[in-house]
């Protein structure tokens, strides 16, 4: 039996979904996303792969759940996260923490998207 991460999925809350979309698209330079909304919930999935690497998400609006700082923070992989920090303000979004070591694991930068929500930004370099 082949070795997967625990982590199977993610969805960061948020108020306005086209603003956060956009701030996600901006900061990342991701493809499309796409659309898994159902019910009352309206999800918007980022672009992933089927079988590749690392856990797959989803911005999230549904009721009774809301952004902000404060609960669990979701870290996207960057092969120098001094580029996405320089991009967050641009896109609606600001600098936490700037980009700082984290021993020999890389480095790390944190992020407030245009919804209020802490994300981490980590890379080797």
């Amino acid at each position: 039996m082949s070795q997967a991460n625990v982590v199977g999925w993610f969805e960061i809350y948020v108020d306005d979904m086209e603003r956060a979309v956009n701030f996600y698209r901006a900061v990342l330079q991701c493809g499309e996303f796409e659309d898994f909304s159902f019910a009352n919930e309206m999800l918007m999935g980022f672009p992933w792969v089927e079988n590749g690497l690392y856990a797959a998400g989803a911005l999230a609006k549904s009721d009774g759940y809301a952004p902000g700082r404060g609960g669990t923070m979701v870290y996207f992989n960057s092969a120098d996260c001094a580029n996405e920090e320089s991009r967050a303000g641009a896109a609606g979004g600001k600098v936490l923490s700037s980009k700082h070591a984290i021993g020999g694991h890389g480095f790390i930068a944190i992020l407030e998207d245009s919804e209020g929500n802490a994300i981490g930004i980590h890379s080797r370099q």
